[in-house]
């Protein structure tokens, strides 16, 4: 009796995706395939390839971008295989780097993906990725904070208004926006500008208390346990805790701290050449709100933690930004392990 080992035929589809229209790029396991343009909707190419490619196995992939992850779970809802690869992972030979168009990044994400060079990035559930977008929105509010606040001490410098001793400092209490507020100029405009930055201050101001009081809220409700066990840890406030869970979602997920280091941002560069060896300083490929977070954080741990604040000692002599990155992945290191041990941090005590 004859067998035959029938292998199903594959499809590997590059995306490249925009706004108004996507370019895209299949290819087979046999054929380079064909480019088109498409309108942005995942059903039209549901069409395309039912219609076309019937009997494939289908994979996709599109670079992580300002669409969001819709397109990534319409294509597994199909049960193709699907990819959201971070841009800088494919690969472009020598002349590749010199031509970019939508039609050539299609074809480049369709032959990484056929020759098997492509990780997604993870993808957040829909719940996470909405919190995720709440923390997000607070980010904005502390740079419109910050930013007004730099608007107004502008304005008093420009005029030559200078604040009483007491005000001298980065809290805004109540007597100096009061005092703010009474502040008289010669002609009405320029006490008109300042009243409408007040105002947009005093909204800023609110509208961050409200959303922040919200987000450590919605945190304590739907993600008590680990939230619990991340405020534990000397250095990790409340907003600390709210920005792992909602921008690193599960730390279980991470296989190690070198792992979780790595997408955090705070491992080192290496460069080696024959018998050169040098530390290149953290890697620029990082999640840089969360590791500056983490820095952040860093220095409050080593007020609070007499075994940091030893670590942060033992180091002494060498440049105190190198020196806070040691104290950051060390507390990295601890948030891992008490996320994954599930045991609440205890301070320790310097032998």
């Amino acid at each position: 009796m004859n067998t035959q080992i029938i292998v199903p035929s594959k499809l590997y589809i590059g995306i490249d995706i925009h706004k108004r229209s996507w370019k895209v790029h299949c290819s087979t396991d046999l054929f380079s395939g064909k480019s088109f343009s498409m309108s942005p909707d995942p059903e039209q190419l549901l069409h395309y390839v039912s219609k076309h490619y019937s009997d494939y196995v289908v994979s996709v992939a599109y670079e992580a971008g300002c669409c969001g992850y819709y397109a990534h779970r319409c294509f597994e809802s199909y049960g193709w295989t699907s990819f959201v690869v971070n841009p800088a992972d494919i690969h472009r030979k020598g002349k590749e780097r010199h031509t970019k168009t939508d039609k050539i990044d299609a074809q480049l994400i369709s032959r990484e993906l056929k020759d098997g060079r492509l990780e997604s990035i993870f993808v957040p559930d829909i719940k996470r990725e909405e919190l995720r977008s709440l923390f997000r929105r607070r980010n904005d509010l502390v740079k419109d904070f910050r930013r007004i606040k730099s608007y107004i001490k502008m304005q008093l410098l420009y005029f030559g208004i200078k604040e009483p001793l007491e005000f001298d400092n980065d809290h805004w209490s109540h007597k100096y926006r009061s005092w703010l507020d009474g502040i008289v100029f010669e002609y009405p405009t320029a006490k008109s500008t300042l009243d409408s930055r007040m105002r947009f201050f005093r909204f800023v101001d609110q509208e961050l208390r409200d959303i922040s009081t919200e987000l450590r809220r919605y945190c304590k409700v739907h993600y008590k346990k680990d939230y619990l066990l991340l405020r534990s840890i000397p250095g990790i406030g409340g907003i600390v805790a709210c920005g792992i869970l909602c921008e690193l979602g599960d730390l279980r997920r991470f296989s190690s701290v070198k792992h979780l280091a790595g997408y955090v941002g705070l491992a080192p560069g290496i460069h080696q050449s024959g018998a050169n060896y040098k530390v290149m300083g953290i890697t620029p490929r990082a999640h840089r709100l969360i590791r500056s977070y983490f820095v952040e954080a860093s220095w409050q741990a080593i007020r609070a933690d007499p075994v940091m604040q030893a670590y942060y000692r033992k180091h002494t002599g060498k440049n105190v930004k190198s020196i806070i990155i040691k104290v950051a992945r060390k507390l990295l290191s601890r948030t891992l392990a008490v996320i994954k041990t599930e045991t609440p941090y205890t301070i320790g005590v310097v032998s």
